[in-house]
């Protein structure tokens, strides 16, 4: 079984009029201004996991800042997820900082959604603000064993849009923080799992992260496969598209040249997803 464990689908209403809905939203502008940011509803995504060998992808939304929008659009995560049971995982996601989050989450959770995610601090990075803000949420997700996701990105490196001003440190203080949580770090956590490697800590404090590959042919060298196996662990590592920035193939091609056994792919591919998500049962 093949799991994408990070897509993004937009309902069509607001893909079709984007600049609609930049007043008030600097971080969605930021990412969809440009033509060339793609968005794709739900049709579109099951026709590319179809054409990609895909069984069942996670999506989600946008954190957006105007609740109406932000209830429209993880109504249409509920919505394809009733459509498509047996393809589609939805996470409810919401900005942190509006004062309805913790409520609209917990409408979504109590609705059928399997998770929060893809939870993202654009402009603020995960300060101690941050922090206070996701003790409900995280609290709510530890109640029904569900996993939360987080946009995280490496500090270090070319500007591209969606790159947040975030430190290894405060990524860290997350799992600090948290530890009792199943936590997924978007785009392989930034690298912080390089630090597996130290002998105090660092591991213990990351056991119940996992890190996903979304945006990494963009990123990194296709040897990062083989380095989080070894560093991270294989059972920690989850096949992420960031569909539809990137084709699932593109991939599939990188864990080859990264010559990953076939029970490292089958693992990263879906394995470990379907544990995550309880797919077994």
């Amino acid at each position: 079984m093949i799991i994408d464990s990070h897509t993004h689908i937009f309902p069509k209403s607001i893909s079709e009029n984007r600049s609609h809905y930049f007043g008030g939203e600097p971080a969605f502008r930021l990412l969809y201004e440009s033509p060339k940011s793609k968005t794709a509803d739900a049709e579109t995504l099951i026709e590319s996991m179809d054409l990609n060998g895909v069984d069942v992808s996670v999506v989600f939304g946008f954190p957006w800042k105007n609740p109406d929008t932000c209830r429209k659009h993880n109504d249409y995560i509920l919505k394809t997820v009733a459509e498509y049971p047996k393809r589609i995982i939805g996470l409810c996601c919401a900005d942190m900082y509006e004062k309805g989050a913790y409520d609209e989450i917990k409408r979504c959770l109590d609705a059928g959604l399997s998770g929060v995610g893809e939870i993202a601090f654009y402009q603020s990075g995960i300060g101690p603000d941050a922090l206070e803000l996701l003790h409900p949420v995280m609290a709510l997700c530890r109640s029904r064993d569900m996993p939360l996701m987080i946009h995280t990105n490496e500090p270090i490196g070319h500007f591209y849009p969606g790159k947040t001003p975030v430190s290894l440190g405060q990524i860290y203080s997350v799992a600090q923080t948290f530890p009792e949580n199943k936590i997924i770090l978007a785009h392989w956590g930034g690298g912080i799992f390089f630090y597996s490697l130290m002998k105090k800590e660092v591991r213990q404090t990351l056991q119940n992260v996992f890190f996903d590959t979304a945006a990494s042919p963009f990123l990194y060298d296709s040897k990062i496969y083989r380095i989080a196996v070894e560093t991270a662990g294989v059972e920690k590592v989850l096949l992420g598209t960031d569909f539809p920035l990137i084709k699932p193939d593109r991939y599939y091609k990188e864990m080859e040249v990264a010559g990953l056994t076939e029970n490292e792919k089958i693992r990263i591919c879906g394995g470990n997803a379907a544990a995550l998500f309880k797919l077994s049962e």
